[in-house]
């Protein structure tokens, strides 16, 4: 059975607009998932620890057979690749990839939650996934653009 999911991405070291980039086309490559269509990049000041640079990020929607938390393994397989450590929490980073939604799925099992339980409070989360999926509705919270005026004060810059 097909699924379609969303995947937020994010890198603020090690050249960030590549790292993203380079997740998509990896992203496209994993078994049984196909991206359908991806956000602009977005510069973003971080959250939580603020002494690090700017993060890049972006949201691309998928089609996929796997399963959320194969999905989500799949996902923290490519961050090990492109260099992933975690030093501590909101540590700067390569590349940080989330499912952020997965048909209309509320699931929360250990190391994986959906909807990704920040999303709606999250800016550089939220514009993206609008740009390419206008309508969007978070089960259990409503619709994302309605989430997003609620983000006031989160600048985020398009940059390509």
């Amino acid at each position: 059975m097909k699924h379609r999911a969303f995947i937020g991405l994010g890198s603020n070291i090690t050249d960030p607009s590549a790292q993203v980039l380079r997740a998509m086309l990896a992203i496209d490559r994993l078994p049984q998932t196909r991206v359908l269509a991806r956000s602009s990049l977005y510069r973003s000041a971080p959250i939580g620890y603020l002494e690090q640079p700017d993060f890049i990020n972006a949201v691309i929607e998928v089609e996929t057979t796997l399963a959320p938390h194969d999905l989500l393994q799949a996902l923290l397989e490519l961050e090990q690749e492109q260099g992933r450590t975690r030093e501590f929490v909101n540590a700067p980073r390569t590349l940080d990839l989330d499912v952020l939604l997965y048909d209309e799925l509320q699931h929360h099992e250990h190391g994986l939650t959906v909807p990704h339980p920040q999303m709606h409070r999250r800016a550089f989360v939220l514009q993206p996934l609008l740009e390419i999926a206008p309508d969007c509705i978070i089960p259990g919270v409503g619709p994302a653009q309605q989430a997003l005026q609620q983000c006031g004060g989160q600048q985020l810059q398009r940059i390509i």
